[in-house]
């Protein structure tokens, strides 16, 4: 599923695909616009979106 949320460094709106089907994750990938880290938490009941965090990480 995609997901549009805000870069918590850039402020760019961007999207990722999520992976439905593990129900609690935390993962992290690059912001496609600046390329920092984010802490990604998606959390879904089935194949629906339930909650969705970002995060910066410390460097």
């Amino acid at each position: 599923m995609e997901h549009f949320f805000q870069c918590p460094y850039c402020w760019e709106e961007i999207s990722m695909i999520l992976d439905t089907s593990i129900p609690i994750q935390t993962y992290i990938e690059d912001c496609e616009v600046c390329c920092n880290p984010i802490e990604l938490t998606p959390n879904f009941q089935g194949s629906e979106l339930v909650s969705f965090s970002c995060s910066s990480i410390e460097q």
